[in-house]
């Protein structure tokens, strides 16, 4: 999806440019009023652009200067909103059937069983738990045979339980669906765990757009990243278990293998690991006697000052295809030595470890 507009709302303007990838989920993060939902609603068709452009692949969307708008229900977008704004008078069969096109009739089955919502076709949405309810919202979205998914906020207001219940659905959409997904959201966990790329918005522009590891391993993005707290989020496969220490074998690439706590998922398996920049130490060379189990050989490629930090220094490492973070006192890295360019190594326990699987 490209797009480049302008929308003018009070005394506040939205001016973004993005080029967004054809597949995987954006996320879009910024702090409350920064215009991630404003965006969101002049790409589903529900506000207009003063001026601009918006392409989902070939189609055009929207072009101010020959006065093109395609209306919402001809933009083939799916939007499942906060609340799930079911039709209270229609069983959830008639909740996900209305509005559905002959096209996308083989799919309602393989949708209702992804989303774990077979026994409840026959309830009436007001029997229904908001978990429950924001599963057939994204039924009924996905069924209207969408170019393109746009969620905003789709947690918000959930219990940890039933947050997490459907925090496991969404991450399996991801994984299962072809279209692009646009993802807002205010928590960076949520964001972590779901994201594969991400838009940072503050006061109505973009800051940065990039893959969520790259935008992580901004060092100049601290501030802005600050509900994040400071971390790397690194992708991985399993390679093996052992059952006998409860630990797994994970596979970064480039002979590099991490050791984590034991994961239930397959050899095979995709896991996201988030790693704070505390939790990485580092070394000139690789120390013989230390209970360290997570000895990665990197380079430094960026040194950096918090300004809010006198006492800190932020490092950004390659470990591997992969940045990752690190944060020193300026007293270590003086005594060290260390520099941009020189290889070191990275050294993490293997309790540091906040994963989720994919």
């Amino acid at each position: 999806m490209r797009l480049d507009v302008r929308k003018c709302l009070g005394n506040f303007t939205l001016q973004a440019r993005l080029s967004l990838p054809a597949r995987g989920v954006t996320a879009l993060f910024g702090v409350s009023g920064s215009g991630k939902t404003s965006l969101l609603r002049l790409i589903a068709g529900l506000d207009r652009p003063d001026e601009g452009v918006i392409h989902i692949g070939k189609r055009c969307l929207v072009d101010t200067t020959r006065g093109h708008c395609l209306p919402p229900h001809r933009r083939r977008i799916g939007v499942v909103f906060q609340e799930a704004r079911l039709f209270p008078h229609y069983r959830v069969r008639g909740n996900l059937t209305y509005g559905m096109p002959a096209s996308a009739r083989s799919r309602f089955d393989p949708i209702v069983d992804l989303l774990g919502i077979g026994r409840l076709l026959d309830r009436m949405p007001g029997t229904l738990s908001g978990g429950e309810a924001r599963r057939v919202s994204i039924g009924r979205a996905l069924l209207s045979d969408p170019e393109l998914l746009l969620m905003d906020e789709p947690l918000t207001g959930l219990d940890g339980a039933r947050k997490h219940e459907l925090l496991r659905y969404i991450l399996t959409l991801t994984r299962d669906l072809e279209i692009p997904i646009v993802y807002i959201s205010h928590d960076p966990k949520e964001i972590s765990a779901i994201a594969d790329h991400l838009v940072l918005i503050e006061a109505g522009g973009v800051v940065a757009s990039d893959s969520l590891e790259r935008v992580l391993s901004r060092i100049d993005l601290t501030t802005q990243l600050g509900g994040f707290d400071a971390a790397s989020v690194l992708e991985a496969l399993v390679t093996r278990h052992d059952d006998e220490y409860a630990l797994t074998h994970l596979d970064l690439g480039n002979d590099q293998t991490l050791v984590v706590p034991l994961v239930d998922a397959p050899p095979g398996a995709r896991c996201r690991i988030r790693i704070p920049v505390h939790d990485v130490a580092l070394a000139l060379s690789s120390p013989a006697d230390t209970s360290y189990r997570n000895r990665l050989d990197a380079v430094i490629k960026r040194v950096g000052t918090l300004q809010d930090s006198p006492t800190s220094v932020e490092l950004l490492l390659e470990v591997g295809h992969h940045p990752m973070r690190a944060r020193l006192t300026r007293k270590s890295f003086d005594e060290l030595g260390l520099a941009e360019g020189m290889p070191v190594k990275a050294l993490i326990r293997c309790v540091a470890f906040d994963m989720r699987h994919l």
